[in-house]
């Protein structure tokens, strides 16, 4: 598949993606039964992995959105942009923070930071995606859907330069040599 100027191709098909995320919204379930936690979606990416996620809890919720930057293109900046920040409705409150991907943490890092700034009464964080071998800063993931190398993947709510969002599967470039997935639960 082709995306603006790169070649693409299936790394994670959607079957696998989905029963993933029925067993992280299951966990979450459990977890936090009897509870009320608010998931803070981290826009652009996390859109997809979001709304699959919360159809599959079974819980009562809120939800509410943060964007951070910190990638121009294929590579990480190294500086955190906040577009939009959120309000206080996580003060005192079971938070989930719900990532497309953590790949160098600066983002995860910087987010943990602001959001202890409005005092919520627990924080867990929700991937779909981890680089370890792109971890730059500590990142602790609680629900996790899968490990993966420090490849740049697109699809699925990840973008290559805007595109490539709404494809179901996950893909990485073409020139990658079996770079392979690792499911962790």
């Amino acid at each position: 598949m082709k995306i603006k100027d790169l070649d693409f191709r299936v790394y994670i098909p959607n079957e696998k993606i989905n029963n993933r995320v029925e067993e992280l919204a299951e966990q979450i379930t459990w977890d936090f039964r009897g509870k009320s936690p608010v998931l803070v979606g981290v826009l652009n990416g996390c859109f997809m992995f979001l709304s699959d996620l919360v159809k599959e809890i079974d819980l009562d919720i809120e939800i509410c959105f943060t964007k951070y930057s910190s990638y121009q293109s294929t590579e990480s900046s190294g500086k955190v942009i906040e577009l939009i920040g959120f309000d206080n409705v996580i003060e005192g409150k079971d938070v989930i923070i719900i990532e497309d991907i953590v790949d160098t943490g600066l983002t995860m890092g910087h987010l943990l930071k602001q959001i202890k700034n409005f005092s919520p009464k627990s924080v867990k964080v929700a991937a779909l995606l981890y680089k370890p071998e792109a971890l730059k800063h500590e990142a602790k993931i609680d629900y996790l859907g899968f490990e993966i190398k420090n490849k740049f993947v697109v699809g699925y709510g990840l973008d290559y330069d805007g595109f490539g969002r709404n494809l179901k599967d996950i893909y990485i470039l073409n020139n990658n040599d079996n770079p392979g997935t690792t499911e962790v639960g």
